[in-house]
C-alpha cells in the first residue's frame, strides 16, 4: 500500500496507519509523524514463509521444475540438463530477519553463504561490502532488503553483468530493487542464467518478455501467502489496532 503525504494530508482524522505486511518504503513516515501519526507492521510472523519461498523459487529455477512441469503437460519428456544446487555460493542482499533465515536455509545446501548489508552482522556468513562485489562472488543473488530511496534499482545492468552467465537472481523484496528492462535485457542476451521473481517494478504488470522464458519463474507476489501466516498478520493488525484505541502500547510500532 502507498500512502504518500498528499494522501495522509486528505484525512484530517486520521491516527494510525496498521499495514497488513512488513514492508513500509509506500508511507511517507516524516509527514506521519508530523500529523501524530501512528506506523505499525506485521514483522517476525511472515519471515519463515518469505525465505522458504526464496529458496524454493532458486530451486525452481536451477533444476528447471516450472519449465519441465510445462513440458509434460504438453505432452513433451526430453529437456535440457538443469543445474545443481547444492554447493553454490549464495549471496544475500539485506540480512534483517527475512535475509538472515534465508541464509539459514541456504547453509544446508553446502555451499558458502555471503551478504551485503549496511553494515557487517555478528554472524558466521561472509560480509561482502556492497551489491556489487556480492553479484561478483556469488552464483545466485537473492534479494531480501526493504525498498525505498536508498534501494531502488540498485540491481542494475551493471551488477547484473557481475552476476554472470550462469548466475541466478532471485527478488522476495521489493520490485523497486531492480532496474526491470536491465533484468528483461540480461535474461534475453544470456547476462544472466535466470531469475525467480515475487516482486515486480509496477504490479501487477509484469514485462511480456518474462512470461516467455523458461528459464525465469514468476509468482505474484505471494511470498507471505500461507493460510497460516495471512491468519497471524491479520491478527497482528487487529492487535495493533486495538491497542491504540485503548492507549495500550501497539505491539509492532514503526512510528
Amino acid at each position: 500500500p502507498s500512502y504518500p503525504t498528499p494522501l495522509i494530508e486528505r484525512l484530517p482524522a486520521l491516527e494510525i496507519i496498521a499495514i497488513n505486511g512488513v514492508g513500509y518504503d509506500g508511507i511517507d513516515l516524516d509527514a506521519a509523524k508530523a500529523r501524530g501519526v501512528r506506523v505499525t507492521n506485521t514483522p517476525d510472523v511472515l519471515t519463515d514463509d518469505v525465505a522458504d519461498l526464496a529458496i524454493g523459487l532458486w530451486l525452481a529455477v536451477e533444476r528447471r521444475i516450472a519449465a519441465n512441469d510445462a513440458t509434460v503437460r504438453d505432452g513433451g519428456w526430453n529437456v535440457p540438463l538443469a543445474r545443481r544446487a547444492s554447493g553454490r555460493k549464495i549471496g544475500i542482499f539485506g540480512l534483517g530477519r527475512i535475509g538472515q533465515a534465508i541464509a539459514r536455509r541456504a547453509e544446508s545446501f553446502g555451499g558458502d553463504v555471503l551478504y551485503t548489508a549496511r553494515s557487517e552482522k555478528p554472524v558466521a556468513w561472509r560480509f561482502v561490502p556492497d551489491i556489487a562485489a556480492l553479484a561478483d562472488v556469488c552464483d545466485v543473488l537473492i534479494l531480501a532488503a526493504p525498498g525505498g530511496a536508498d534501494t531502488r534499482e540498485i540491481v542494475d545492468a551493471a551488477a547484473l553483468k557481475k552476476l554472470g552467465p550462469d548466475g541466478v537472481l532471485i527478488n522476495v523484496a521489493r520490485g523497486s530493487l531492480v532496474d526491470q528492462p536491465a533484468l528483461v535485457a540480461a535474461l534475453v542476451s544470456g547476462d544472466i542464467a535466470g531469475a525467480g521473481i515475487d516482486v515486480f517494478a509496477d504490479e501487477p504488470e509484469v514485462p511480456d518478455l518474462l512470461k516467455t522464458m523458461s528459464q525465469v519463474v514468476l509468482s505474484p507476489h505471494q511470498g507471505s501467502a500461507t493460510v497460516e501466516t495471512r491468519g497471524a498478520m491479520a491478527a497482528l493488525v487487529l492487535a495493533n489496532l486495538d491497542a491504540h484505541l485503548a492507549g495500550k502500547p501497539l505491539p509492532s510500532a514503526v512510528l
